[in-house]
């Protein structure tokens, strides 16, 4: 395999150095580093500012002060506090949270919903200190220089294999980002994530919250798998791959047992606080919960973007991925799909112009027609793939609302594939359509709120909301998956649409 020219220059950057002799400021010794704390800061820096780029900062100012006045506490308790840190809450559903080298620490405000408490939260954002102060980021990149392949070409192939296809590499709809967070974050040892969860641990002692928040923490993700293995049971599939904060955090009962003990070591060191769940709760209310309407609303089989001002309606039993640069309407096999971009205005300006460029066909035809009053033209023909194959294509350019242009791919894995979804593909193709009345009065967000948990629990509650299988997400998101059930006129979360 030959890397890209990008690839190669990036290797021949970090193999430039040879490394030198670190102190580490955790353990106190001495490590063979190619990035010293300048280099860590300038790097983090720079991949701060793609970070932004892919996910979006959430708007919300008061809950990113919030967090970033947490995180500041916590890291003024650290081993690296002449750290300038930045702690950010990023526009993502995913239950996610890492950290880039130099003190730039994420939390999705996906992750914060499940969150039950400061202290809860503190937990997660102590543990991603904990991989900074360490230089765990730094030791990834020496590794990556020793196997002779430097940490942001890995990376860059890593998204170049997910573009073509091969699952695995990043599905960013908001994971960590393939082309800088990764190299740093991905594939944590044993040892580390064991350093960070007791870093995490003393540094919430340090503030006086009881470290065995971070069991509560693992304790709450572990939920998620389990929740997503049974509703993936329920509807006959395999469990999914877990693509979050916990896919990379190893969450066996022996890493919980691990934590209850580094826990233990701290108690009775000081007088632990209040962990402040309505402090917290107070902080959430009114956050989204789930997609946002600037990337867009996933509703059962519908999807509604009212910023771009259209819609589109998957199939019977199709499923919906949103990604960061293309909507997909997969079918239940997973091996087809119609795959809608946004074409850049440098494309072209005709629809003949776009398919040329955009496509590079070797050959083929075009035919005019109209979805649903807007003006597309459909083509089909046969152009050359990444390996130089010849690949056939079918492809319909639609011009969408606001003189914007529509790029839908009809996608799947080979030619009898992709006749046999030719019908539901068209089904999908069809119902592109600028945003109705009735399709915006549906894109609504949905956000948190906090109640007085009823005498009639969590089934309840799950009447009037508007989320999938209420009854168990609620549990699931105030920490009752495995049963129980809070006191009755005690604050819960709740999801409502806006």
């Amino acid at each position: 395999m030959r890397l890209s020219l990008l690839s190669a220059a990036l290797v021949g950057l970090l193999l430039a150095g040879c490394g030198s002799i670190m102190v580490n400021p955790v353990s106190g010794e001495s490590e063979r580093s190619v990035m010293d704390e300048p280099t860590e800061i300038a790097e983090g820096a720079k991949g701060h500012q793609e970070v932004l780029k892919e996910y979006g900062a959430y708007k919300n100012p008061a809950v990113q002060s919030y967090v970033n006045a947490l995180g500041q506490k916590l890291a003024a308790q650290s081993h690296r506090t002449q750290l300038q840190w930045h702690f950010t809450v990023l526009d993502s559903p995913e239950i996610n949270a890492f950290a880039l080298p130099g003190g730039y620490v994420y939390v999705t405000r996906g992750i914060m919903a499940y969150m039950d408490s400061e202290a809860d939260l503190a937990g997660v954002i102590g543990h991603e200190i904990g991989h900074v102060t360490a230089r765990h980021g730094a030791q990834r990149a020496t590794r990556q220089q020793n196997a002779g392949l430097g940490v942001f070409a890995a990376s860059v192939l890593g998204a170049v294999l997910e573009s073509q296809g091969l699952p695995g590499a990043g599905q960013l709809a908001g994971q960590v980002s393939q082309t800088v967070a990764a190299g740093y974050v991905a594939s944590y040892g044993r040892d580390q994530e064991l350093q960070a969860d007791g870093l995490g641990s003393e540094y919430l002692s340090r503030i006086h919250y009881d470290p065995r928040n971070m069991i509560d923490v693992i304790t709450v993700l572990k939920n998620q798998e389990r929740f997503a293995a049974d509703q993936a049971k329920e509807e006959g599939r395999p469990p999914p791959a877990l693509g979050n904060w916990l896919a990379s955090h190893p969450s066996n009962d022996q890493r919980l047992q691990t934590i209850t003990q580094l826990a233990s070591q701290y108690q009775g060191q000081g007088n632990y606080v209040d962990e402040g769940h309505a402090r917290y709760l107070k902080v959430i209310q009114g956050m989204t919960f789930g997609d946002s309407a600037d990337q867009g609303l996933v509703r059962g089989r519908n999807f509604y973007h009212a910023p771009l001002g259209f819609a589109l309606t998957a199939p019977q039993g199709w499923g919906i991925q949103n990604d960061a640069e293309q909507l997909s309407l997969v079918n239940a096999a997973h091996d087809a799909a119609l795959v809608v971009r946004l074409v850049p205005a440098q494309a072209g300006a005709t629809h003949t112009e776009i398919l040329r460029n955009v496509l590079k066909p070797t050959q083929g035809s075009t035919q005019t027609v109209v979805i649903n009053g807007l003006e597309a033209t459909r083509f089909t023909g046969v152009r050359k793939n990444a390996q130089g194959q010849l690949q056939a294509v079918e492809a319909t350019v639609v011009s969408g609302p606001e003189v914007r242009n529509y790029l839908l791919l009809r996608s799947a894995k080979d030619a009898q594939t992709l006749q046999r979804a030719r019908a539901q593909l068209q089904e999908a193709e069809g119902s592109f359509r600028a945003l109705t009345a009735q399709d915006r009065s549906a894109a609504r967000e949905w956000v948190l709120k906090s109640v007085a948990y009823p005498k009639g629990g969590f089934t309840e509650l799950a009447r009037t909301s508007p989320i999938v299988n209420p009854e168990k997400q609620l549990r699931l998101i105030n920490g009752y998956y495995g049963g129980g059930e809070p006191k009755v006129g005690a604050l819960v979360k709740i999801v409502e649409g806006m």
